[in-house]
């Protein structure tokens, strides 16, 4: 699973390198935006669009829609899924509770903070970036199993990946090379 989350970035990262790297440096032309573009996913955050939006009518709904509507519109839609997961669920390892959980996951964004460690958790921080060894599931398996000490339904609070097949590189873009 983590293999090809990795993959895609890779692949997104390939994509937007390709893009500068074909722009043209002549200031008399200007990019042309014509024609219809239509969202077709939202994924800020790994496996919660799966997790929380059924398939179907909610889920091409929920990924054409606008972020700063998001919230409102769907965080029943995840507390009722969150609920049906964990039906025991009374607060976090963050102190949440299922509507303030549900709330913050509803807006599906990858927030990052200019003051603080970017990370997708860390003990601390959360939710103030995601750093390419954060282990995202894990986090999610976390805050959605783990009651309120983290330790509650201990099978369910981690995938149990907890390396990449091959270290990231030192320097940019930081990504593994293909194998």
């Amino acid at each position: 699973m983590k293999t090809s989350k990795f993959k895609i970035i890779a692949l997104s990262l390939i994509g937007v390198t390709s893009m500068l790297v074909s722009c043209s440096n002549d200031d008399n032309s200007s990019p042309s935006f014509a024609g219809s573009y239509v969202q077709q996913d939202q994924m800020a955050r790994p496996a919660i669009n799966t997790v929380f939006i059924a398939p179907g009518a909610t889920k091409d709904a929920f990924n054409a829609a606008i972020p700063s509507t998001m919230g409102a519109a769907y965080q029943s839609v995840f507390q009722s899924r969150l609920l049906a997961l964990n039906a025991g669920y009374t607060t976090n390892a963050l102190g949440q509770t299922a509507a303030q959980l549900t709330g913050l996951l509803a807006t599906d964004v990858l927030n990052v903070s200019k003051v603080a460690p970017t990370t997708f958790f860390d003990g601390t921080n959360v939710l103030t970036g995601r750093a390419l060894a954060d282990d995202v599931i894990d986090v999610e398996l976390l805050l959605i199993f783990g009651g309120p000490t983290g330790a509650s339904n201990p099978g369910l609070t981690s995938d149990h990946v907890n390396a990449n097949d091959k270290a990231f590189s030192t320097s940019f873009p930081y990504l593994a090379s293909a194998w």
